[in-house]
């Protein structure tokens, strides 16, 4: 099977796959992406009155339909169509021998195809859901399905009988009698946002009497004793590995019902306020289990936290895959939105010229002129919350972000009508759109090709501005502004910040070297294509 036949295959796959989860509720690493933006905004999806074939809950998701087609219909054009493979062209083979020859634009060209690679395999990563439970000879699939899955399917009882199942604290309990047999959790088991992980707890080692910390010194500090559902039960002061000072028990409502005072580990004054005798208290937890308890933001190896926690208690490391996420997804939504604009009005800008180039040239001035972030504040402002998303944010950023690609191809377009094949086009009855987009559209393809890392750089840097200042993202996004907005309001914490800069600042420089690399192995003063 050839290039083009694969590429085909392999679209419509991804159509039949997305449209089969949308509708037997399965959730599909990234191929679900446009039903799930669909149920973000409402604006993405109408009523399933009309077509209740489609709706799988209700409403039609009219977005993630459109892509689905799309996906279909570009995949059955690359195999019906009359060649029969995609082939580079000479020039284009010279130029991708010539960029593959800059060592630094090819390697930082795989290493962010890497990167999205990873993004792509979403929940299989990222994702407090486990991907498979084992429960009474039967297998469950929570992360892959769209539906939540209650803790009475696990024979869990009370209150977590009702509420979504914690499947990490189902998989330190797997293997117990009456319970699941296996659970197989994410690398990251937690959501990149709105799932707060409990605080750190490291175990003090209790040598000769004395508890010691990770580096084996004597402990300074406070020290926990826990309740089996990880609440703090007792905490003392420890001085040089021995508790010195005042002991605080609380019940598991929360309420204070025991207090101590000790010095040279002995107690002098004990108190007890709660119900049965003080020794049936104390037994509530694992009297050799003293803790040292890290309260967010929690700094990195502590607990199974890579890069510790913010301080909301969210992974960091989860954070950044989910800003990583964010930020391919809505590249994927600006260049289309963008170069579409941008292109159309720059080719007939430079091809008409006359008085449609003078009138298209003041309404771009006008819109230039307007100043962005006050425009987002004022939509920020006036605009519904259930149309607030990344919808919103992007489209703004399309607005205003195809002005300086229209004039780029704006000077290409007037310097190529001018050549001799635009000129035997017209004398063979060719017509303007064919012109445009058949003949001066792929003499274009070096400007474009040119300028689209730097769009990219462009988004990821607006993305990242808008949610530092507070006018981005809702909180359902990771952003890595915020977190960045998070670390250096907590400077005490280097690890928030320093994760949230090296993810930028390390994204921004990949793109920038492919888009170095790209305009040198395009540039005809620095190298010829008939050598």
């Amino acid at each position: 099977m050839n290039r083009k036949n694969s590429i085909g295959v392999i679209l419509l796959a991804v159509a039949l796959l997305g449209s089969l989860g949308e509708l037997f509720g399965w959730l599909l690493p990234t191929i679900s992406w446009p039903f799930t933006v669909s149920r973000d905004m409402s604006i993405l999806s109408f009523p399933g009155d009309t077509l209740p074939w489609l709706a799988a809950d209700g409403r039609v998701h009219w977005f993630g339909w459109a892509c689905m087609v799309l996906c279909a219909g570009a995949g059955c054009y690359l195999l019906l169509r009359r060649s029969s493979s995609l082939r580079m062209t000479p020039i284009f083979e010279k130029r991708w021998k010539r960029f593959r020859s800059l060592k630094r634009g090819y390697w930082s060209l795989l290493l962010l195809m890497g990167l999205v690679v990873l993004a792509g395999l979403d929940q299989c990563i990222v994702g407090k859901r486990a991907l498979a439970v084992r429960y009474e000879d039967s297998w469950y699939f929570p992360a892959f399905s769209r539906n939540v899955i209650p803790g009475s399917t696990f024979g869990l009882s009370g209150n977590e009988a009702h509420a979504e199942t914690d499947y990490r604290k189902l998989k330190e309990n797997a293997g117990s009698s009456g319970g699941v047999q296996w659970v197989l959790m994410p690398l990251i088991p937690y959501d990149p946002t709105m799932d707060a992980a409990p605080f750190p707890k490291v175990p003090l080692e209790v040598k000769d009497g004395l508890a010691h910390d990770e580096e084996g010194k004597p402990y300074d500090g406070l020290a926990f004793r826990l309740y089996a559902d990880g609440s703090t039960h007792l905490r003392f002061r420890y001085r040089k590995g021995v508790p010195d000072g005042h002991a605080q028990g609380w019940d598991a409502s929360g309420r204070e019902v025991y207090s101590a005072h000790y010095r040279n580990a002995q107690p002098e004054e004990e108190c007890y306020r709660g119900e049965g005798t003080v020794g049936e208290f104390l037994a509530l937890s694992d009297a050799s289990a003293v803790c040292r308890l890290y309260y967010h933001p929690a700094p990195p190896l502590t607990g199974d936290h890579l890069l510790g926690t913010n301080s909301q208690g969210a992974d960091i490391a989860a954070y950044l895959f989910g800003g990583l996420q964010v930020n391919i997804k809505a590249t994927l939504f600006y260049l289309p939105a963008v170069y579409a604009i941008g292109l159309t009005l720059g080719m007939l800008m430079g091809y008409f010229a006359g008085k449609f180039d003078l009138v298209t040239q003041r309404i771009i001035e006008v819109f230039s002129q307007l100043p962005f972030l006050f425009v987002v504040m004022v939509l920020a402002d006036f605009v519904p919350m259930q149309l607030r998303g990344m919808f919103l944010i992007l489209s703004l950023l399309a607005l205003f972000g195809w002005m300086h690609i229209s004039y780029l191809v704006r000077t290409a377009t007037m310097k190529e009508k001018t050549r001799e094949y635009v000129d035997a086009a017209r004398v063979m009855g060719a017509g303007t759109l064919h012109i445009l987009f058949r003949h001066i559209l792929p003499n274009l393809v070096g400007i474009i090709i040119t300028i689209i890392p730097f769009s990219i750089a462009a988004v990821v840097l607006s993305l990242a501005s808008l949610d530092y200042l507070g006018f981005g993202l809702p909180d359902t996004y990771a952003g890595w502004g915020r977190l960045l907005n998070d670390g250096l309001s907590k400077l005490s914490s280097p690890w928030v910040v320093s994760s949230a800069f090296c993810a930028l600042a390390i994204t921004l420089l990949l793109v920038t070297f492919i888009g170095e690399a790209i305009r040198e192995a395009v540039d005809p003063h620095r190298h010829t294509y008939y050598e």
